[in-house]
């Protein structure tokens, strides 16, 4: 559609709306009910955390507690309980505020992802066996990390190996989606191209809800809650 076009098109749809002229700014809406902000409301940090342990035993997702000092040993048995193998995650400042940078590189096949490498970074990906994000928001009430992918953060670190690590920092969690989308408004500036809300391993049923866990991703998937972070 040319942008003559496209003018016409949308002046069209304006008269048969009764307006003058198309819109140019969004119009103020006040709704007379948003009970969207009372669920949780009030809800305290600890009380949050314990909503989300919870949700995550429903999304069939394993869910481990530890601050900072003691995240690289977590990690550590998480790989182990995973069969170690190789190990990709994103290049993210927070795993150096974490102190774990230095952990994930000494790994035996570790890999960090970076961007001039461009597809190379998805055939890693997609050969290997854990792959490590942090979340940049985490909604309690469903279980759900959000995800802002960029050119260090790629989106298929989150979905291509066989298993899925999401470091969730506390300070992260936030009642539900009507907070990750209030933030995404408050964004000045670019938003991410790619927003990725991810509730635990991929699952799919069938007609008859037989439920079957790992059909077009990680087959498991753990949230490792950093209690001071």
């Amino acid at each position: 559609m040319t942008i003559q076009n496209r003018d016409s098109f949308l002046q069209t749809i304006s008269e048969r709306l009764g307006r003058t002229a198309p819109l140019t700014k969004k119009p103020d809406i006040s709704w007379n009910h948003q009970p969207q902000h009372e669920v949780l409301k009030n809800t305290s940090k600890d009380e949050l955390v314990q909503i989300l342990v919870e949700q995550c035993q429903n999304i069939h997702t394993s869910v481990l507690l530890c601050n900072s000092a003691s995240l690289a040993e977590t990690l550590k048995t998480i790989f182990d309980q995973y069969g170690n193998g190789s190990i990709i995650y994103t290049d993210d400042d927070r795993f150096s505020e974490l102190q774990i940078d230095s952990f994930l590189q000494s790994q035996p096949e570790s890999f960090k992802w970076q961007p001039e490498l461009v597809e190379e970074n998805v055939t890693i990906a997609d050969h290997a066996n854990i792959g490590i994000v942090i979340s940049d928001m985490t909604l309690a009430e469903s279980g759900t990390i959000m995800l802002q992918t960029n050119a260090k953060k790629g989106r298929v670190i989150s979905f291509l190996p066989t298993n899925s690590i999401a470091i969730v920092p506390k300070s992260s969690i936030v009642p539900r989606f009507t907070q990750a989308a209030q933030f995404l408004r408050s964004i000045d500036g670019p938003v991410s191209s790619c927003i990725n809300f991810i509730t635990g391993p991929s699952n799919s049923a069938d007609i008859e809800m037989n439920l079957v866990v790992g059909v077009h991703g990680p087959v498991q998937m753990t949230y490792v809650i950093v209690e001071d972070y």
